[in-house]
C-alpha cells in the first residue's frame, strides 16, 4: 500500500518537473499571497506592541485631573482657564480615597536651561516624588526628588535624557549647576529614558523640579491662590479599581469645592489608558484588515492553480486514458492531481514565508517601522496555502479521475 502511494507521488512530482517554468509561475500567486500576509501581520503586530509600550511609558492605572473652564459672556473658554485644583486636593485624594494609591500635583511651563556655554529650551515641570511613582519613571543617575526637597523648596533638578544630551554631550551632569531663568539649580539626578509619547512628543525633553521651587523661583504664581496647580495625576491601586478611583475622586473634589448637586464639575478627568487601549484596538483591527486584503492574493493564487491544473488535465487526457487502460483506479488519478496541486501550494507557501520574513526585515530597516514576525501567522499561512492547493486542485483532479477511458484515448 505504501509503495503504491509513493509511486503515485513520484508520478506527480515527475509531471511537475516536466513543466518547471509553468509550475514556478503557478506558485507565484501563492508566494505573493503568503508573503503579503506575513509582512502585513508583522507590521500590524509591531504597531500594536509599540502602542502598548507607549501605554506602559505613560504610567499604569493613571487618571489626569485638569482644572475646569471659565465661562465669559455665555462662552466656555476651555479647560484649565480657571484654577480650581490645589496641592491640598492632591493630598486629600491620596489620604481619603481607598481606591487611590498616589496623587501628584503638577505645574508646568517652558524655559531655557543654561549650562556653561550651552542652552536648551525645554519643559519645566514642578511636582512631588509621587509623580515619579505614578509615571513609572526610574532614575538613571543620581537621586530622585524627596519630600524634604519639596518642603524646603530646594534648588535641585532632575534632567531628562534629551536635555542632558543637548547640554552636556557625553559629560556627567550630576552635581553640576544649571541656570533656569537665572536661578541656579544643582543637578541631582537624570531620568531614565521614556521615549516618545502616543502623541509623538519627546518625554525625555523635560526638567523636573520640586513643585515649591518651580512655583516660587521659576514659574511664579499663576493666580491669587498660591496653592493652585495645573493638574493632578492620580493612580488607582489596580486596573480593576480605575473606575472606582475616578468616582471617589469626583465625589471628594465636588465635596471640597462645595458644588451643588445640579452644578457641573469644575474640573475634568482624563483616563489616558482608555484612549491608548482604543489605539491598540484600532491598530489590531487595521492589521486584520490588511491581512484580509493580503489573503485575497492567496485566493487569486488558488484560482491560478486551478486554471493551470485544468489546462494540465486537458493536455494529459490521452496519458490519463492510457493509465486507466493499464489498471489505474479513479482514486489513483485523483490522488496524483491532488498531490500536484498541494505540492505547488506548499512549496509556494515555503517560498512565501521566506519572502515575507525578508520583506518584514527590509521594511523594519529602511522604513524604521517596528515589525514582529508572528509564528501563528506563519503557521496559518502554511496551513492556508495547503488548503488552497487541496481546495482549488480538487475540481481538476476529480475531472481527470472521472474521464471516460475510451474517450480519453481518442482525444486529439
Amino acid at each position: 500500500m505504501l509503495n503504491h502511494w509513493m509511486s503515485t507521488i513520484r508520478v506527480a512530482f515527475a509531471a511537475l518537473k516536466t513543466n518547471r517554468v509553468r509550475s514556478a509561475l503557478t506558485m507565484l500567486g501563492i508566494v505573493i499571497g503568503v508573503a503579503a500576509v506575513i509582512a502585513t501581520v508583522a507590521v500590524g503586530t509591531g504597531a500594536s506592541q509599540r502602542v502598548q509600550a507607549q501605554i506602559a511609558s505613560i504610567g499604569s492605572n493613571m487618571i489626569i485631573l485638569i482644572p475646569g473652564s471659565l465661562t465669559s459672556s455665555g462662552m466656555q473658554l476651555g479647560t484649565g482657564t480657571v484654577t480650581t485644583l490645589t496641592r491640598s486636593d492632591a493630598r486629600e485624594l491620596s489620604e481619603q480615597c481607598a481606591d487611590i494609591k498616589d496623587a501628584a500635583p503638577a505645574v508646568r511651563g517652558a524655559a531655557s536651561v543654561i549650562y556653561e556655554g550651552n542652552n536648551w529650551g525645554t519643559t519645566i515641570l514642578g511636582t512631588t516624588p509621587a509623580y515619579l511613582r505614578i509615571r513609572d519613571i526610574a532614575i538613571a543617575q543620581g537621586e530622585a526628588l524627596s519630600e524634604q526637597d519639596v518642603e524646603k523648596a530646594s534648588k535641585v533638578a532632575l534632567l531628562g535624557s534629551t536635555v542632558v544630551e543637548k547640554l552636556y554631550g557625553g559629560a556627567d551632569p550630576i552635581g553640576t549647576i544649571v541656570r533656569i531663568k537665572q536661578v541656579p539649580f544643582i543637578v541631582q539626578g537624570v531620568l531614565a529614558s521614556k521615549g516618545q509619547s502616543a502623541g509623538g512628543q519627546d518625554q525625555d525633553d523635560i526638567v523636573l523640579l520640586p513643585i515649591t521651587s518651580a512655583k516660587q523661583k521659576v514659574l511664579g504664581f499663576k493666580s491669587a491662590n498660591a496653592d493652585a496647580v495645573d493638574a493632578i495625576l492620580i493612580q488607582a491601586r489596580s486596573g480593576d479599581q480605575l473606575d472606582a478611583a475616578q468616582e471617589e475622586a469626583r465625589a471628594l473634589l465636588r465635596q471640597r469645592h462645595h458644588l451643588l448637586p445640579d452644578e457641573e464639575d469644575d474640573f475634568s478627568m482624563r483616563n489616558l489608558e482608555e484612549i491608548l487601549k482604543a489605539q491598540v484596538t484600532s491598530s489590531r483591527i487595521m492589521s486584520l484588515m490588511l491581512a484580509a486584503v493580503a489573503s485575497v492574493s492567496l485566493l487569486v493564487g488558488g484560482i491560478g492553480i486551478m486554471n493551470i491544473m485544468l489546462v494540465s488535465v486537458r493536455e494529459r487526457t490521452r496519458e490519463i486514458g492510457l493509465r486507466q487502460a493499464v489498471g489505474a483506479k479513479t482514486r489513483d488519478i485523483l490522488l496524483q492531481f491532488l498531490v500536484e496541486a498541494t505540492t505547488l501550494s506548499i512549496f509556494g507557501g515555503i517560498v512565501g514565508i521566506m519572502t515575507g520574513i525578508a520583506t518584514s526585515v527590509i521594511i523594519s530597516h529602511f522604513a524604521g517601522w517596528q515589525t514582529v514576525i508572528s509564528p501563528a501567522a506563519v503557521l496559518l499561512a502554511v496551513v492556508f496555502s495547503a488548503l488552497v492547493g487541496i481546495g482549488f486542485g480538487f475540481y481538476p483532479a476529480r475531472k481527470a479521475a472521472y474521464l471516460d477511458p475510451i474517450e480519453a484515448l481518442r482525444f486529439e
